[in-house]
């Protein structure tokens, strides 16, 4: 599904440069791998090589060297950098599914402006002003306790039905709590290094878009094709045995999954157009919690109203009761 949803993403986002490309633009220039040409100079002044001329009089020094801290190299390796832990957190995401419930993982997700927060600190020293610490304080509080206001016998019921027992219970929790926190720490390593591309490079989000689904498309390829060993969460299937043959077998046993799997990657890349326009203009803080906290709340929301009209309706009854 990775490979086929950041393929068309790739696809997507290349299609949306050539439209919006500029007129004599080169391809390196389109694909931000070139920075655009700076207006040239006014009253005839003009700048070459690092002297400036003005007037008619040049002004000499040293030469210039091309500062390697913005360069093309330099650029790709972080794009590499985000496609590499984009790719890494998704088996873990998925893991973590086994062992807790979703509502945990939402629970988990939705709190996921913290790890942001803290990768950008640890891994690049970006300082972010006390307010916004005090922001992501309060929004991450309180999903945390709007989570938690749901059924305490839910747990509980859908432990009985899976047949475990409690120790049993507690012990995959604990497995698929380090999945998640593996999977938000990685998609904060993946923000945090987003915000240093646009902090540090001339460049727009279908151009990141591009390159980081280019590459994620590239090594998940490799995967597929790679007769691995059993990995935990990496790899599950028999040793030895490709990832792309156990894909294609499915496919051939299940030809229905072929519809919504077009789907999935059709939406998903459409999306990542939104996503990476967000990302450059509003960075990814906002980007988190407009995406992972608003809008998996919408759902949630609706089933904490099902709950509450569900309990006002037994509260009307009971006085009913009494009342006769």
């Amino acid at each position: 599904m990775g490979t086929c949803q950041s393929a068309l993403s790739a696809l997507s986002a290349f299609l949306y440069i050539f439209l919006r490309r500029r007129s004599g633009a080169s391809l390196y220039e389109s694909l931000g791998l070139e920075p655009p040409p700076t207006p040239s100079a006014t009253n005839g002044s003009a700048t070459t090589n690092g002297h400036a001329t003005t007037n008619g009089h040049a002004k000499h020094g040293h030469p210039h060297k091309p500062s390697t801290r913005f360069s093309k190299r330099a650029l790709l390796v972080r794009y590499l950098q985000c496609s590499v832990f984009i790719t890494s957190a998704a088996p873990f995401g998925f893991a973590a599914l086994s062992y807790i419930s979703y509502p945990a993982m939402v629970l988990g997700k939705s709190c996921k402006l913290v790890p942001v927060m803290i990768m950008n600190v640890l891994l690049y020293r970006r300082r972010f002003a006390l307010h916004k610490y005090v922001v992501v304080a309060m929004v991450t509080t309180g999903i945390t306790i709007f989570m938690y206001l749901g059924d305490p016998k839910a747990a509980a019921k859908h432990a009985a039905k899976q047949g475990t027992t409690q120790n049993t219970s507690q012990y995959a929790s604990v497995i698929g709590i380090t999945y998640l926190l593996i999977n938000l720490l990685l998609d904060g390593a993946t923000n945090s290094t987003q915000d240093e591309i646009f902090s540090r490079h001339r460049v727009t989000g279908q151009q990141m878009m591009f390159w980081i689904n280019v590459f994620c498309t590239l090594i998940t390829s490799v995967l597929a094709v790679l007769p691995l060993p059993y990995i935990p969460v990496i790899h599950l299937g028999a040793p030895g045995q490709t990832e792309l043959g156990g894909a294609l077998a499915f496919i051939r046993s299940h030809p229905d999954i072929i519809v919504p799997l077009a789907q999935f990657a059709f939406t998903g890349a459409l999306g990542q157009l939104f996503i990476f326009e967000t990302l450059q203009h509003f960075g990814s803080l906002t980007l988190v919690y407009v995406f992972h906290a608003a809008v998996k709340g919408i759902p949630n929301s609706d089933a904490f109203a099902h709950v509450h009209a569900k309990r006002v309706i037994q509260e009307k009854e009971k006085a009913k009761i009494k009342s006769l």
